[in-house]
């Protein structure tokens, strides 16, 4: 598989498409002004415990205060170190496990070190874990976790062990591993990796942890204390693996510091990293710009003549599988079977692409062979295995619905770069014309009665104001004469088609 990684920054913002075979999989936005949080760690302090939600507000200088549970709380919560002498209550999780309390493990004004985990989405707060962990090219350092583990991507046992012991071995020599309680995730690129590497990164990270754990003490509430790295150098970091062919910058600044990084920290990845200089836009390679405008549509189409329907909301999205103009050349089952076969390719790509996570509900079209449903789901799968983010499938429902889930940590692509309408204000749909006249019929009933007035005066857009004039002027004399009162319309061409005033003039 060919894959080539398109960054193109501009000063307010920078763009990161990933393209395999010659097709848009994913892309990542940043900009200046708002720059995702997962990773930054905080130095935050409670605002309000809430023992009935086992969970907790936390104030760490955004606009809205941040999400904890219960359950991402290290029973030695970082920033408290007073020993607890009482028992504490327990409580049983959504799992059947037993936590502690929230009310034992936090009190209101108590400051506490935190990590995002997922960015603010919608009208939520950031959620957050007092387990830290910050990654490099090889490892994730668990501070606070004595333990190795290794990434479930990682197939070869004889590689997990090869991996788990280097880096066990390492951990048992240092002095602070043992004292601390210090523990390391070995992550995906890290197969194949030397003992010299692996050690290299592991001395990066403590090195990193101990320049923050010298800051915490000089640090207010409600502040930063370490940011991640920057959209361009962390897709170096983080999704930069042996299959990436190319990786092509056009900013010379911005290269610049991607060599300098890769060179301190990713050396064999130099000779892929190029400048490009060409006057042709790079996203206009490979048609990326035009696929971010198709993101952005409701429907989908198939090669085969079939499409997607995709409906995102707050609660759940959907998707909706159809034949369209696909006739198929045998029968009518083969020929659903194999738009469905299509249509699962194309999800797993337009989720990718969407960035949709949350549970999602998908339609496919109705099959009768259970054979054919199999099959369908196993190509789903398969093409969810490229997938960065993690995916769970349900299997197929009573009701012949897929449901499935995908792991949120960002907004999806349509909410960063689009804004709800402010004429339906997100609703999708408008009020008719008809609708608003009859609105405005029973607010001139209730204005005549509640004013004395000598005459009603009706603002309201031009598409309302041509429908009272015309279909429904009859309407309009009948009640001009049960009020007993002129009704007069003017047209306000700012307004939409669902707004209108009635003025007692």
């Amino acid at each position: 598989m060919n894959q080539e990684i398109l960054i193109n920054v501009t000063p307010r913002e920078t763009r990161v498409a990933i393209v395999e075979n010659g097709v848009l999989q994913e892309v990542y936005i940043e900009r200046a002004g708002r720059r995702g949080l997962v990773g930054n760690i905080y130095k935050g302090w409670v605002s309000r415990v809430l023992p009935g939600m086992q969970a907790a507000f936390i104030d760490i200088g955004l606009e809205r205060t941040a999400f904890l549970h219960a359950s991402d709380i290290s029973v030695t919560v970082p920033g408290e170190d007073q020993a607890r002498e009482e028992p504490m209550a327990e409580q049983k999780n959504s799992e059947g496990k037993k936590e502690p309390a929230i009310n034992d493990l936090l009190r209101e004004g108590q400051e506490v070190l935190v990590q995002v985990v997922k960015d603010p989405l919608g009208t939520k707060g950031a959620r957050l874990t007092t387990h830290i962990t910050i990654p490099s090219r090889y490892l994730v350092l668990m501070p606070d976790v004595h333990t190795v583990g290794v990434s479930q991507k990682i197939e070869q046992e004889e590689e997990r062990r090869r991996l788990k012991n280097i880096v066990a071995i390492f951990l048992s020599e240092s002095p602070v591993a043992m004292q601390s309680g210090e523990g390391f995730i070995v992550r995906t690129a890290a197969e194949g990796a030397t003992e010299e590497a692996l050690r290299a990164d592991m001395e990066f990270l403590r090195r990193v942890w101990e320049s923050i754990r010298l800051r915490i003490p000089t640090m207010t509430a409600g502040t930063v204390v370490h940011e991640d790295l920057p959209l361009a150098l962390r897709t170096l970091r983080d999704l930069v693996a042996g299959a990436v062919d190319k990786v092509r910058i056009d900013s010379r600044e911005t290269y610049q510091r991607a060599i300098q990084f890769v060179e301190k920290f990713i050396p064999d990845l130099v000779p892929r990293i190029e400048y490009y200089p060409g006057e042709r836009p790079i996203f206009d390679l490979y048609s990326v710009e035009d696929e971010i405008q198709k993101s952005l549509e409701r429907k989908v189409q198939l090669k085969s003549g079939g499409y997607l329907i995709i409906d995102q909301t707050e609660a759940m999205t959907t998707i909706d599988v159809n034949t369209g103009a696909f006739v198929g050349h045998r029968n009518l089952e083969e020929t659903i079977f194999k738009t469905n076969l299509e249509a699962a390719q194309s999800i797993a790509r337009q989720l990718r692409l969407r960035n949709l996570g949350g549970i999602i509900i998908l339609d496919f079209i109705d099959m009768a062979e259970e054979e054919h449903k199999r099959q369908v789901l196993r190509v789903l799968e398969k093409s969810l295995d490229r997938d960065h983010a993690k995916t769970s499938i349900s299997g197929v429902s009573a009701l012949g619905l897929v449901e499935m889930t995908r792991k949120r940590t960002r907004e999806s692509l349509a909410h960063v770069l689009c804004a709800p309408c402010p004429t339906c204000i997100g609703r999708g749909i408008l009020k008719t014309p008809e609708t608003v006249c009859y609105e405005i019929f029973r607010e001139i009933l209730r204005a005549a009665r509640q004013f004395d007035a000598k005459q009603l005066l009706v603002l309201a857009s031009q598409s309302v104001v041509d429908v009272l004039l015309e279909e429904e002027s009859t309407s309009v004399a009948e009640l001009e004469a049960f009020v007993g009162k002129p009704i007069k319309f003017q047209v306000e061409t700012l307004y939409s088609q669902e707004q209108f005033d009635v003025v007692p003039v």
